[in-house]
């Protein structure tokens, strides 16, 4: 390899881009000889860069945290991959302003061939807008909402929160991203019932909750995220009395659209939700089942104006005159005779 300098960069990506390297690994990467590598790695400790190391043969490196934040080497496709990456969070609610601001720094120490490259990619692509299934703006989530609730689930702490017109104690388990909305999977200890919590209808208060010892879930947590949702995570819920066996309209859906409740009169009651009515009785309607609507208020009101505006959409048939054997000529409708 080239110089001293060159190799030590291309050393340090090389610790960065995994975790662990042995020292033949790394001389073999880099050309050179099992002593090399250990005098580069010397070099890098006395710049400050905390590498460690595990005796034995061949030898194995780490970098681990430090004091100071190490150069992000990136090579070309990574470099375009964040880039890309950024842009598209700049288009996702709450996190604007600090994706913008994390792209423009990152194209300023950009090397000329990528800004070029990032710029023919921005230049001749366009995307199309994120939420096409709602009428309704996506929720924006503070960034240091988030922030705090991951740490939570990471240290074990408790949270007290002010959740819609609740006050709770919950103990935070999981994250989970859906529907380009963010919900936290908690456990509220007074009850033990697991519920997920919208993160952007969640207040934190102030002191946070007790420590606790993590219980573990009962099943799937992206399952029973996407299941529990259509009962409690959305701004508009409905039961939906289908005229159809459980098994047909559970054939029929996504689960994410519901839950579905079987009948002892063979019917179902499909349980689901969303951000609006109008979102509501699209996803009714893709049913193609008959069904009954008691509520909620807006949702009904809203298909009585949907019943009429599509009856009127469409032409009323005009009947067909029938000859009847023995009756003579049958005049067409609005003939006199």
């Amino acid at each position: 390899m080239g110089s001293t300098s060159a190799r030590l960069l291309t050393l340090l990506g090389l610790l960065q881009s995994r975790p662990d390297w042995s020292g033949a690994e790394l001389a073999e990467r880099l050309a050179v000889t099992g002593r090399t590598v250990r005098n580069d790695v010397a070099r890098l400790r006395e710049l400050g860069y905390p590498v460690s190391a595990v005796r034995g043969p061949g030898g194995r490196y780490r970098l681990g945290p430090g004091a100071r934040m190490p150069p992000l080497l990136l090579d070309d496709a990574e470099a375009i991959a964040v880039a890309v990456g950024l842009r598209r969070t700049t288009a996702t609610a709450g996190f604007e302003e600090p994706a913008r601001s994390a792209l423009t720094k990152l194209e300023q120490v950009m090397p000329d061939r990528l800004r070029r490259r990032l710029a023919s990619i921005r230049d001749a692509s366009t995307s199309g807008p994120e939420n096409t299934d709602s009428n309704v703006e996506d929720p924006a989530v503070d960034p240091a909402v988030l922030a705090a609730v991951a740490d939570a689930v990471r240290d074990h702490q408790g949270l007290r929160v002010d959740f819609r017109d609740q006050r709770l104690e919950l103990e935070p388990y999981r994250l989970v991203a859906w529907q380009r909305r963010w919900f936290l999977v908690a456990r509220e200890p007074r009850t033990g019932e697991w519920a997920p919590y919208r993160v952007d209808w969640l207040r934190l208060r102030t002191p946070g909750g007790r420590r606790f010892t993590p219980v573990p879930f009962p099943g799937d947590v992206t399952d029973f995220t996407v299941r529990e949702v259509a009962r409690a995570g959305w701004a508009v819920h409905a039961r939906v009395t289908v005229d159809a066996p459980a098994d047909e309209v559970l054939a029929r859906i996504n689960p994410a659209v519901g839950t579905v409740e079987a009948l002892a009169d063979g019917r179902c009651v499909l349980v689901t939700g969303g951000d609006s009515v109008e979102v509501v009785a699209v996803w009714i309607g893709m049913l193609g089942l008959d069904f009954h609507v008691d509520g909620p208020p807006g949702l009904v009101e809203h298909l009585r104006v949907l019943a009429v505006r599509y009856a009127g959409a469409v032409p009323v048939p005009v009947p067909v005159p029938v000859a009847v054997p023995g009756a003579g000529p049958v005049a067409a409708p609005g003939t006199p005779t």
